[in-house]
Formats: C-alpha cells, sequence, structure tokens
C-alpha cells in the first residue's frame, strides 16, 4: 500500500494520504463489512473468514473474528489458528499486523499502526507493523502502537498502552504499560494411554 507523500499532497491542507486505488478499495470493502458481516452473530465467523480471505488477508481456518471488529485494510491481516479478535476492536492495519497462533485481542483493544512524524511540517504518515506473539493476550481497551512486538505468551492489561515491545511471558499494566510479574502458565501434562 502506498502512503503518498506529504510535501507533495499536504494532507493537513485537505489533501490524500493515500492513492486513489486505496481508497476506493478500502470504500469498497468497508461497506462490503458494513453489509455482510458486522451484524452478523458469533456463530458465523466462517462467513466473516471468508470475507476477509476475498479482501486479502490470511486468517487461519480455526480463527475467531467478531463482526464488530473493524478492520481497516485486509491485505495487511494475518490472523493465525485459534487467534481471536474481540467484539469493538479496531486494527488499524496501514503496515501489517499479524496476530500468532492462540494471540487473544480482547474487546475494545486498539491496534495502531501508523502516526504521523511530529516534526514534519507536513504531517507525513509513517507506518510500522504490529506482531502480537504465539499466546499473547491482550486485555480489554489496551492500545497497542506502530512498530510493537508483543513477545509469545506476554499479557498486556486491560486499558494499558504499549508504544514499546513486551517481553515474552511477562504482565504488562499501565499507561506507559510496565513489567508487573512474570506469567507462569501451567500446560496440561500428556497423558498416555496404555497399549
Amino acid at each position: 500500500m502506498q502512503i503518498l507523500d506529504a510535501t507533495v499532497t499536504r494532507p493537513t491542507e485537505g489533501g490524500p494520504t493515500y492513492s486513489l486505488k486505496n481508497r476506493a478499495f478500502r470504500g469498497v470493502w468497508t461497506i462490503a463489512w458494513l453489509v455482510l458481516a458486522s451484524w452478523t452473530p458469533p456463530p458465523l465467523v466462517a462467513w466473516r473468514r471468508v470475507l476477509l480471505r476475498l479482501f486479502g488477508a490470511k486468517v487461519a481456518p480455526t480463527a475467531c473474528i467478531y463482526g464488530s471488529a473493524r478492520v481497516w485494510y485486509p491485505p495487511h491481516l494475518e490472523v493465525g489458528r485459534y487467534a481471536i479478535i474481540a467484539p469493538q476492536v479496531t486494527v488499524y492495519s496501514v503496515a501489517r499486523i499479524t496476530l500468532s497462533d492462540y494471540a487473544v485481542v480482547s474487546q475494545g483493544t486498539h491496534l495502531c499502526s501508523a502516526g504521523h512524524d511530529i516534526e514534519d511540517v507536513h504531517f507525513q504518515t509513517v507506518a510500522r507493523p504490529i506482531t502480537i506473539g504465539r499466546r499473547a493476550w491482550i486485555a480489554a481497551e489496551a492500545f497497542i502502537g506502530p512498530g510493537v512486538t508483543i513477545g509469545d505468551g506476554a499479557v498486556l492489561g486491560a486499558r494499558a498502552v504499549t508504544f514499546r515491545d513486551l517481553d515474552s511471558w511477562t504482565v504488562y499494566a499501565g499507561n506507559p504499560a510496565r513489567p508487573i510479574k512474570q506469567r507462569n502458565v501451567r500446560f496440561p501434562a500428556v497423558v498416555k494411554t496404555a497399549a
């Protein structure tokens, strides 16, 4: 996806930030999701996966995306096995956003992969990818900024904010998010059956 040069298009004076092709695609996508998916009940998750794939997202067959989630640009979304995007999540996918297997993004969370160069008088848009590791949990109404990698098994607490990478298997809370403890997950032992 092409982010236009703000020195040429001057978005602070009403010019576009993205190409006409990109804006047209997103317009069609927004209407399609609104009409065909946003109102659908949770059991119709397979239909929502199909629709996202038709618009270029990479979605595992066991992933769960709720109808009230808002995906800005599907080709920049990748959702792993058993990963969940809960109700009211905003996926601002100007750059790629990846949810690894079993990652959970809870209700009202904002995944924001773009911002602006505040030193640039033209307020140039700058995008950087977000990666959420395997078995990580992003709790309700948290905010993740551009370029952040959430380590495997990390937890970002409710309404927490991070613009920095989070270490694996560590629990974070607050604004800005700070580590508060290690996460010690108990995986069930494998049960061997007699032959």
